[in-house]
């Protein structure tokens, strides 16, 4: 009886042995799962963002760093805060922050991006 393994496969019935192969074969499908955050909402709301927070802003961790400020960010059928924070700078680009634009349907959410000047 060196063989602890074999021990247990002997005791094993076909069906036992069946679920233990569906177990392993779902968790290495799911191994490979990405939770990826939500995105900002695609769509019109009816309810108007909050005022922009305050926000404590410190140094910069390196010099030449730009602070990209907080927003509105509409999530869960909610507004939730999305803080602020420092980025690189990038050679040729300028930040169009985020924004809250209202429309004929509501109010409508502009994501900030990088763009060329």
């Amino acid at each position: 009886m060196d063989n602890v393994t074999g021990l247990y496969e002997e005791n094993m019935t076909p069906a036992l042995r069946y679920r233990f192969l569906l177990a392993a074969l779902a968790t290495a499908a799911l191994s490979g799962c990405i939770v990826a955050p939500i995105g900002p909402y695609r769509g019109a709301i009816q309810v108007a963002p909050p005022p922009v927070r305050y926000e404590a802003i410190g140094a910069p961790p390196a010099a030449g760093y730009l602070w990209i400020d907080g927003y509105w960010n509409w999530a869960g059928g909610r507004h939730v805060w999305q803080p602020g924070n420092w980025s690189a700078p990038r050679p040729g680009y300028r930040w169009a922050p985020h924004r809250w634009e209202r429309g004929g349907q509501g109010w409508e959410q502009r994501q900030g991006h990088w763009e060329r000047h």
